[in-house]
């Protein structure tokens, strides 16, 4: 039987809370289907670089985890994202800025 998954929706609620609390700025900027979209999170540093994290399923573990997407200068980070937004329009696309490079996504197994 497959694993429970929480719609996207509460998911990106629920994260963008938790990245508020830590005074962590956040955007959604584009928003996917709310029950099973996927999530890329671009994480910018402030520095002109950047990085995207996409959740994908682990074959050996049947888990779920994320993974980078892309990295490097964000110019490059925002191509990444602008083509897999333009493949999949059910797509969530999360922005953080956050100079010391926190996402906290290792928190955010849901």
């Amino acid at each position: 039987m497959p694993e429970p998954r929480l719609a996207t929706h509460v998911w990106v609620g629920a994260y963008l809370r938790r990245l508020s609390l830590l005074d962590i700025p956040a955007y959604v900027t584009a928003h996917g289907d709310d029950t099973a979209g996927a999530v890329i999170v671009k994480l910018a540093t402030l520095d002109g670089q950047a990085v995207a994290f996409t959740r994908e399923w682990d074959l050996m573990t049947g888990a779920r985890r994320w993974t980078t997407l892309a990295e490097g200068p964000e110019y490059e980070v925002d191509a990444r994202v602008s083509k897999q937004r333009a493949f999949d329009p059910d797509l969530w696309v999360i922005e953080l800025e956050d100079r010391r490079g926190r996402h906290l996504l290792e928190e955010m197994d849901g």
